[in-house]
């Protein structure tokens, strides 16, 4: 095995907010799958199960479900927003 193949994958630097983690609260309250919501956000689902069970942002509130994204899954978050600003303008 070479040195490039035990290397770990670069991190995505992509972290939650208190405000993502409230939304992230709301979805699992509105019943959506962990996998769809870290795909919503960009992350690994391990960090929604950390949100889920309490071991990180205990402290935060539930968003409230008007603003919540459209349940998933998601393909791609960016054309989700598209289509949700479509459909708000008619």
């Amino acid at each position: 095995m070479t040195y490039a193949m035990r290397r770990r994958a670069c991190s995505g630097n992509i972290s939650l907010t208190s405000k993502d983690a409230s939304i992230v609260k709301g979805m699992l309250n509105r019943g959506d799958r962990q996998s769809d919501i870290a795909s919503w956000f960009g992350v690994n689902s391990g960090r929604i199960a950390e949100i889920s069970t309490g071991a990180t942002f205990y402290d935060i509130p539930v968003a409230e479900e008007q603003s919540l994204p459209p349940p998933g899954p998601y393909v791609v978050r960016e054309l989700v927003e598209q289509q949700q600003k479509i459909v708000n303008r008619v």
